[in-house]
């Protein structure tokens, strides 16, 4: 599977909006992501992981 990059665009609740470079948007929830992100970071998924870049 490849890498996939997005962008954390807002957060709502306990839930990241994150959109990738072609529009798609994805709700995913905030335990799954670094507990340092903020709304603008840009993050890959990559082996079922979230990591800022």
């Amino acid at each position: 599977m490849e890498p996939i990059q997005y962008k954390v665009l807002q957060f709502d609740g306990d839930y990241a909006i994150l959109i990738t470079a072609d529009g798609t948007k994805t709700k995913v929830a905030r335990a799954l992501l670094p507990p340092e992100i903020e709304e603008g970071n840009f993050l890959i998924y990559e082996n079922a992981e979230y990591r800022i870049i």
